[in-house]
């Protein structure tokens, strides 16, 4: 079981007490037994505000105990490869080999522009960074002549302590996306936001491709979801509604939705959103709905978000002490 650590807040909010809140999250999962934080990136968030990923997994490096520390995601595609390799081998370095690397493609153009990432390159930018990624992880003297990376024999000096790498885990919206994580990534990091029909189809997808290519079925198998778990159903559905709904919002002005396969859309009441991707309800609720997702997957790994932006921190910790008593010991 893991936490989807949010790192977003409202913009008139202090920082310092957003970051103050996550850790009495990260605090109270890690003392209820969880195994793992991951946290996500965005840059110019319009309408909440994002700390970013690497000092935090700095931070959480010293305060995690055992727990495996995650990007879910590192938006691959406008870094610097070399940058990303250096980084994340600190990072796998401070957390004594506890690193998962997440990584995606992006969707907002807002970010892509100001990186000046043009749309026809995002894909072949992301993959050859990746490349580079993996094989400077790896201790190889890397070549290359890109127009935002010039290497010559190239080798780091600081390489993460798990050997070859650590594990890396593509996240995916669209079938495209899905065969791109199935080729060149250790696991799928299956995104909170898509209905269960639609990964379900998509995990088909992502097996066959694997075999096709003649590749090990993945040893992890991530399922990122919403999960607001209360002490009755009224109560978690009115919390949803005021901060869970609120967040779709956001995602759609964002334009999130439309890089899902056609049909799987946030354009709808909440009830109907929620339905077959969400969990939301009293514990013996949250236990059926995860019971199920993990038939339906095969999910080695539950990453819940259990917190978004202006929602108050006692809600979310109410909602990590019945899930780890009352749903983590039946599952």
């Amino acid at each position: 079981m893991g936490l989807n650590l949010t790192l977003q807040y409202v913009p008139t909010e202090s920082a310092s007490t957003a970051l103050r809140d996550h850790l009495r999250l990260v605090e109270a999962v890690g003392a209820a037994g969880w195994d793992s934080v991951f946290v996500a990136q965005h840059y110019l968030s319009e309408g909440m505000a994002h700390l970013q990923p690497l000092p935090l997994l700095g931070l959480l490096s010293s305060v995690t105990g055992d727990m495996r520390l995650g990007a879910g995601i590192c938006l691959l595609t406008l870094q610097n490869p070399v940058d990303v390799a250096e980084a994340y081998a600190t990072a796998d370095v401070l957390s004594g080999g506890r690193l998962v690397f997440g990584a995606g493609l992006g969707y907002r153009d807002v970010e892509y522009e100001a990186f000046g990432v043009t749309a026809g390159g995002r894909v072949d930018r992301f993959t050859r960074n990746l490349d580079l990624v993996t094989r400077l992880w790896a201790g190889e003297a890397v070549d290359a002549d890109l127009p935002w990376c010039r290497l010559d024999g190239a080798r780091l000096s600081v390489l993460p302590v798990q050997r070859p790498r650590p594990p890396v885990w593509l996240a995916a919206n669209s079938d495209n996306a899905v065969r791109r994580a199935a080729l060149l990534g250790d696991a799928w990091m299956i995104n909170p936001h898509a209905a269960m029909a639609t990964v379900e189809r998509q995990l088909e997808l992502f097996h066959s491709v694997r075999a096709e290519a003649g590749l090990p079925e993945p040893v992890d198998v991530p399922l990122m979801r919403e999960v607001v778990c209360a002490p009755d159903q009224a109560t978690a559905t009115a919390r949803a509604r005021r901060h869970l709904a609120a967040k779709y919002d956001v995602y759609r002005s964002w334009g999130q939705d439309t890089v899902l396969p056609p049909g799987d859309r946030f354009d709808a009441e909440l009830a109907e959103l929620s339905r077959d991707r969400f969990a939301i309800g009293d514990p013996d609720d949250c236990l059926l709905v995860l019971r199920e997702w993990r038939k339906r997957t095969g999910a080695t790994e539950l990453i819940l978000r259990v917190h978004w932006a202006g929602a108050p921190i006692e809600e979310a910790l109410e909602s990590v002490e019945l899930l780890s008593t009352e749903v983590l010991p039946y599952l």
